[in-house]
């Protein structure tokens, strides 16, 4: 009978041959998840021997794992701000680099008291709505998207997350659809990479991930121009308007937002030190 150890070893050569990065981490997350353990706890069991019905639960996993589904779909959840998400293939997976920007928001709330109402323009999972929420207790958070599909996925995260009281998930096309009043704070991470760079994308995400909430026309500015010429209607004075860009993208938006009458306009870096958010005060 094969150990933990032995399979977790078998299992990283083999997604290592089909060309999987991290192939160690991702054979212990899917051996740990097929069996109800936490990688620290794998640890503790590397030389329990399987048996066979734990093998056939952990057989699939690996071979989707080896066509490049991301590891996350897999395993049906990632962390994001501190907080378990659910997550599959109706929306993107949320990446590290948001949680910059969720926690770039929060500061900037922090300093400009009171944020009562806070706009997430094309929610997703949920998870910038849902760690917003979390952050600022005093807010109403109200989480849009033109998906059906993604809102049935981010109203399980908020209620998932406790927060249904607070944190509002409606369908909308950017601000159509959006309630009346204006918002203290506006958030969006929209699909700003170009057809080119979408594909050229790894397969995890090229193959996986809806390419909709990826590439936008106009070389990635087609939906970030609407959201800047929309978001002064529902901004009030002295308002944020928070952006996920492309890299390329800042000297375009910048000037989109200066020309649209926003008082200021700051670009900040990404964890790579690349420009990768825009925040910009009404």
């Amino acid at each position: 009978m094969l150990t933990v150890l032995e399979i977790i070893k078998r299992t990283t050569d083999f997604l290592a041959g089909k060309g999987v990065a991290n192939a160690r981490l991702n054979a212990e997350l899917l051996v740990g998840h097929a069996l109800g353990r936490k990688r620290m706890q794998l640890y503790l069991e590397f030389e329990r021997p399987l048996v066979e019905s734990e093998l056939e639960r952990i057989r699939p996993l690996v071979r989707r794992r080896a066509q490049h589904e991301p590891v996350q779909y897999i395993t049906g959840a990632t962390e994001f701000a501190g907080v378990k998400l659910k997550v599959d293939r109706r929306a993107l997976i949320p990446r590290p680099e948001t949680e910059l920007l969720v926690e770039t928001v929060a500061e900037w709330c922090a300093g400009h008291p009171p944020v009562q109402r806070v706009l997430d323009l094309g929610t997703g999972s949920g998870a910038i709505a849902v760690a917003l929420g979390r952050s600022l207790p005093d807010a109403e958070v109200t989480a849009t998207d033109r998906s059906p599909s993604a809102l049935d996925l981010a109203r399980e995260n908020v209620v998932a997350s406790g927060l249904a009281s607070r944190v509002s998930v409606l369908e909308a096309d950017w601000f159509a659809g959006v309630p009346g009043g204006v918002f203290d704070v506006i958030v969006s991470n929209p699909p700003y990479l170009s057809e080119a760079e979408a594909a050229q994308t790894a397969p995890e995400v090229r193959e996986f991930e809806p390419w909709t909430a990826l590439a936008a026309p106009k070389e990635g500015l087609a939906e970030l121009e609407r959201i800047i010429a929309g978001a002064p209607a529902h901004l009030r004075k002295g308002g944020l308007l928070a952006l996920e860009t492309g890299i390329d993208q800042h000297a375009q938006l910048a000037g989109w937002l200066r020309t649209g009458g926003f008082a200021s306009v700051e670009s900040r870096k990404d964890l790579t030190g690349r420009d990768r958010f825009i925040l910009a005060v009404w």
